[in-house]
């Protein structure tokens, strides 16, 4: 009894501080919607709209430097192996800031291929391409804080991670105040707010890293470590084309949106802000299976496992519940904070109950992704994204797009979170049994 009760209070602790930290990031999302949807024109918050699935591309398909870094610190730490925990930080820098640094040099490349994929009407373009041009200096920073996060999850100190989010978000959301709203630099100085605001958030990661104490010296031989460098690449591989599929899903979301006309393009992405509010929310606690799947398994503790995975799937499921309440109680309050144009606010109240299977089915795939990261299971992962792509999602929002219609567009969203939710539901008891934990219901 007292060993549950000490695994379900870790797991809510953890989960109280991961949902804190993870709630300033949507939020701040939130505030520059609102920002862009109270200036006169709308091409600015479409345009930000547009330019952000492209930093989506460009920045989350290398999230294995988030996602690698919790599931291999994790288990490192389950088997006391406080030497390999310094080094998995180690080389997720290393690659973090060679990746960051090539693309601030291959900015031009990406900018045009993006904007030639992403089509909009010329005048959101360019606004979308002044959000790029601030915002893609940040990806050294962006990158490197990618993999201090996922090292200070992967240790259980979701408050190092709380408080490096909260301060980077806390500035960006000033200076975003400062650039928009007092400067009038619109979707530029959103961008330039965002870039600022990344390198205080890696400075902050620094200067905790180095208050932990004398850590590991970083000794090359060790750092690029053939053996630990080939599996560490086999697993970020995998992670990356889990997440470059899910980002493909969301872009194409974005992209059809887009011509089907500016004001489905905009509601839908207001819309698309509070799902990523409520999967930030309901990530803290899969961020918190993440960091326990990844311990427990590295201890051989199959009991607790098995706990992990039934907690963290019914913790995603109630706050997925009370999150929809929350926002069924006074949606067009909701709509009201993010924009003044009624005609936005009206296109997106016919399409917003599209949330509620949206959100439930994914709420389960939110959590089995934690648990599948923890365990370093990126090829189930990899496997499950591409079949519910394929096999799911495109074939749907093709026929959306045929017939110019928004919401066959959303029933192909809530399509990719069954797929999602169902493969990886029959992919964990193989791999749960294979880890000594038998199926986890």
């Amino acid at each position: 009894m007292r060993a549950s009760y000490d695994f379900k209070g870790r797991f809510f602790r953890l989960s109280a501080v991961n949902l804190l930290t993870n709630v300033t990031v949507p939020l701040v999302g939130l505030v520059d919607t609102a920002m862009l949807g109270h200036l006169a024109d709308i091409r600015f918050l479409a345009g930000t709209a547009l330019a952000s699935v492209l930093f989506d591309y460009v920045f989350w398909t290398f999230g294995f430097l988030r996602m690698g870094a919790t599931g291999t610190t994790a288990q490192a730490v389950g088997r006391g192996d406080t030497v390999e925990v310094h080094l998995v930080l180690y080389r997720f820098l290393t690659v973090a800031g060679a990746l960051g640094v090539a693309l601030v040099i291959a900015q031009w490349p990406i900018r045009e291929a993006g904007f030639w994929l992403l089509s909009g009407e010329p005048h959101v373009e360019a606004a979308g391409r002044e959000y790029f041009d601030a915002r893609i200096w940040s990806a050294p920073a962006t990158l490197c804080s990618y993999a201090f996060l996922g090292w200070y999850l992967g240790r259980e100190e979701s408050r190092h991670a709380l408080v490096m989010t909260v301060i980077g978000n806390l500035a960006n959301v000033a200076l975003n105040w400062v650039f928009i709203m007092r400067l009038g630099w619109a979707a530029w100085g959103a961008g330039l707010a965002t870039t600022l605001s990344a390198y205080l958030m890696l400075a902050v990661a620094l200067g905790i890293f180095r208050g932990l104490g004398p850590p590991v010296p970083w000794r090359w031989s060790e750092v690029l470590h053939r053996g630990k460098v080939r599996t560490l690449s086999r697993l970020n591989f995998d992670i990356m084309i889990r997440t470059f599929c899910l980002e493909t899903a969301f872009a194409v979301f974005t992209n059809f949106s887009s011509l089907m006309g500016t004001t489905v393009l905009a509601a839908n992405a207001v819309i698309l802000r509070l799902l990523l509010l409520a999967s930030y929310l309901i990530d803290g606690a899969a961020y918190a299976a993440e960091s326990l799947a990844g311990i427990f398994h590295g201890q051989r503790d199959a009991a607790r496992l098995r706990g992990v995975v039934r907690l963290s799937l019914l913790s995603g499921l109630a706050f997925s519940i009370l999150f929809l309440a929350a926002f069924g109680l006074a949606p067009e309050t909701w709509y009201g904070l993010l924009t003044s144009h009624d005609e936005i606010t009206a296109t997106a109240s016919r399409y917003h109950l599209w949330l509620v299977p949206v959100l439930l089915f994914g709420s389960l795939a939110y959590m089995y992704d934690g648990i599948f990261l923890g365990l370093t299971a990126g090829r189930a992962l990899r496997n499950s994204m591409l079949a519910s792509l394929l096999l799911g999602f495109l074939p749907v929002a093709v026929v959306a797009r045929r017939f110019d219609e928004p919401h066959v567009l959303w029933i192909a969203l809530v399509v990719f979170m069954v797929a999602r939710a169902a493969t990886l539901g029959v992919a964990s008891r193989d791999l749960l049994r294979s880890a000594g934990a038998g199926p986890p219901v």
